[in-house]
């Protein structure tokens, strides 16, 4: 779905406070197409720092996962529409019903308040997890590969634009749920970077070459000595 190599970066913006993140975002945004707020940032600052990064006319995407009962993520889904960032997430495990009253939700404000409709994905299975992990610590049924591949497939369902997942599951997605349906994908490391917590990750040009749309970077760029030269780095 994107084809500009540029855009298809985003950078998480995992730091501990604002002026690290207005910083690295003054220097980056001429070379990524996307920030993510996580976390981390958001529940510190909370919408006053999504209002500051807007301003920098930069596209945000707002890592929170929502999952809870349906009507709280659908609410929850409308307050991130009026900050109007340009797309978030929610836990695909969280049920078809949540997923389709976030969209629902968001839709309704959106046409009522002429607001551009943000891009809404489903958090599949975090990269943090291997199969080891699914099997014997969480004692979930079936392979890793067959539930991301279910809980991609319910996100399509439920009327999501697409999906978070590890780069290692991006084939099996597509199998699935076709070549429109977005995938973006954390678990990327470039080859001079270390693999640090995350379990299932492939380099950026793997990721890209994979089928990914959407690459998603944090601390390789955010905590290099140069965060302009380490993006301009990532496909080397």
């Amino acid at each position: 779905m994107i084809k500009n190599t540029k855009q298809a970066i985003c950078i998480a913006l995992d730091v501990d406070n604002a002026d690290t993140a207005y910083w690295l975002v003054d220097r980056l945004k001429d070379h990524v197409g996307y920030f993510k707020v996580g976390m981390q940032l958001f529940y510190h600052y909370g919408p006053a720092l999504i209002d500051k990064l807007i301003e920098k006319e930069i596209r945000i995407f707002l890592d929170l996962k929502f999952h809870d009962i349906p009507n709280t993520v659908k609410n929850a889904a409308i307050s991130a529409l009026r900050m109007n960032v340009n797309m978030f997430n929610v836990h695909a495990s969280g049920g078809h019903s949540m997923m389709q009253q976030a969209v629902e939700g968001a839709q309704e404000v959106s046409q009522k308040n002429n607001i551009p409709m943000p891009k809404i994905l489903g958090v599949t299975i975090l990269t943090s997890l291997t199969q080891k992990m699914v099997s014997q610590e969480l004692n979930w049924p079936g392979s890793l590969k067959e539930r991301v591949c279910n809980l991609a497939r319910l996100s399509q369902q439920a009327g999501l634009d697409g999906v978070v997942a590890s780069p290692r599951e991006i084939e099996w997605i597509r199998n699935v749920c076709g070549d429109n349906f977005m995938i973006v994908t954390p678990g990327i490391r470039p080859v001079w970077a270390m693999t640090q917590d995350q379990k299932r990750v492939m380099t950026p040009s793997q990721a890209m070459d994979s089928g990914a749309d959407m690459i998603v970077v944090g601390r390789p760029v955010i905590q290099a000595e140069d965060p302009v030269l380490a993006v301009n780095r990532l496909f080397d």
